[in-house]
């Protein structure tokens, strides 16, 4: 009996999935859990286990193509022949490990498909079922498909067929004007009078030509860049974006880390930074604002405030891209607990392990630039959070501190600042502030010690 492989759901908010590449070839042997095909989603791109042992007799879906949730991507059968009936077969009903690369974004960037794929004769039922990124490509740029020509399986039409269309069609040069021109032309006869000539209208200016100087090495897009590209720009055109800050002294928070950080190294295995800290004070400003832990939707009417405090960490990969990995329930952590989660995601991020869903559903979003010497950050708003909070770096100043008869004196005390990027659509500047300077409160404030005790 035949098995038929469907696109799985690789995470709540995924819906469709693209093809990266085939890892086992039409005729292939395929044993349960092994890694069949590597699909990228809007979220991360991982590599998918077959659900079931048999011989790959069937690719469904070629590399490049995109397909919604629950489409039939390969067919496995006992003997390698397609003939056999058919048993439908999600990858995530078998098993759920996946070891996803650490790029989510966008597939712009696809293997070929496989030889076997290019060898299937073109089919009309195959070439008439378009993707949802096909058909919307296909509408935006007036593409009649019937004039396209499929790449993929059998004769379907990929997302780069279309592509390829449109700059095909860009490119080519205009028909000249064919004049009809007498086998045996007459004799012009005399003209008596002058006709008034219009005259030609000047020619358009050509299009500057743009020089690339100094010899760059010039590469391409990774689909991780492409889709940050792609996510801050769609941030920036969504929200409407204001940045407010302030200055906050952390000497208390900074004698508790000396105080407990052998101890906490030694019983945690890393070391204590500032950033549990801010999510400490962060999150119980949350609850005092809500609006700033809400979603905004301004095409629906609805404006949701959120339960919980679901933070979206930024984490670097080593400059390669950044990527939000969320910290689930971070309103119902102790700071050790915070500290423990946030080491925990990254870990998972640089490690290729990160799963869709962590990086999706988070409420408000953090990113930490002070470890690499930032003074003042104005970070792009996480949409659909309706703001994000930079932690700039934390270093010694002088400052005039009161003293405890009343009077004014110099001391050197650490001092760092804290930048809100937020959603003016969603709540006003004296929100943004009056945030700002609970969570700068609660730094300054909190007896730190019994957090750690």
């Amino acid at each position: 009996m035949a098995v038929t492989i469907t696109m799985p759901q690789l995470g709540e908010t995924v819906t469709e999935g693209t093809i990266l590449s085939w890892v086992k070839q039409i005729g292939e042997r395929v044993e349960v859990d092994e890694i069949i095909v590597e699909i990228s989603t809007d979220k991360v791109d991982t590599e998918v286990p077959s659900p079931a042992a048999g011989v790959l007799s069937e690719i469904l879906v070629g590399a490049g193509e995109t397909v919604a949730v629950g489409t039939a991507l390969a067919v496995l059968s006992d003997d390698g022949s397609a003939d056999a009936p058919s048993e439908e077969v999600s990858a995530e009903e078998v098993s759920t490990e996946e070891v996803p690369d650490n790029e989510p974004d966008a597939v712009e960037a696809a293997a070929p498909a496989s030889a076997s794929v290019a060898a299937v004769p073109p089919d009309a039922s195959r070439r008439s079922v378009l993707s949802p990124v096909v058909r919307k490509l296909a509408a935006e740029n007036d593409v009649d498909v019937a004039m396209v020509r499929g790449s993929g399986d059998g004769g379907r039409i990929t997302r780069k067929d279309i592509e390829t269309f449109i700059a095909s069609r860009q490119s080519a040069p205009a028909e000249p004007a064919i004049q009809a021109v007498p086998s045996d032309p007459e004799p012009t006869p005399a003209v008596e009078a002058p006709q008034a000539v219009a005259p030609a209208p000047a020619p358009a200016p050509a299009a500057p030509q743009v020089t690339v100087t100094g010899g760059g090495d010039v590469q391409e897009i990774s689909r991780l860049r492409g889709r940050i590209a792609t996510n801050m720009v769609r941030a920036k055109q969504t929200a409407a974006h204001v940045w407010t800050s302030v200055e906050v002294d952390f000497e208390r928070v900074a004698r508790t880390r000396v105080a407990h950080k052998a101890a906490f190294k030694a019983s945690e295995g890393f070391s204590l930074t500032y950033l549990p800290f801010i999510v400490r004070a962060t999150v119980d400003a949350l609850a005092a604002y809500p609006a700033v832990n809400s979603m905004f939707d301004l095409d629906a009417g609805t404006h949701t405030f959120n339960k919980a405090a679901h933070l979206g960490i930024a984490v670097d990969l080593d400059q390669k891209g950044l990527v939000v990995a969320t910290v689930r329930d971070s309103d119902s952590m102790t700071l050790k607990g915070s500290a423990r989660a946030i080491k925990a995601i990254a870990d998972k991020a640089r490690s290729n392990q990160l799963l869709p869903d962590d990086l999706a559903g988070s409420t408000f979003s953090i990113t930490n630039p002070g470890p690499f010497g930032s003074f003042m950050s104005a970070p792009i708003i996480n949409v659909p959070n309706s703001a994000i909070l930079s932690t700039d770096t934390v270093v010694k100043r002088p400052v005039v501190v009161e003293m405890p008869d009343g009077s004014d004196a110099i001391a050197i005390h650490h001092i760092g600042y804290l930048g809100l990027s937020w959603d003016h659509r969603v709540f006003d500047g004296s929100t943004a502030v009056l945030f700002l300077n609970r969570i700068k409160t609660n730094l300054e404030t909190w007896d730190w010690e019994q957090e750690l005790s």
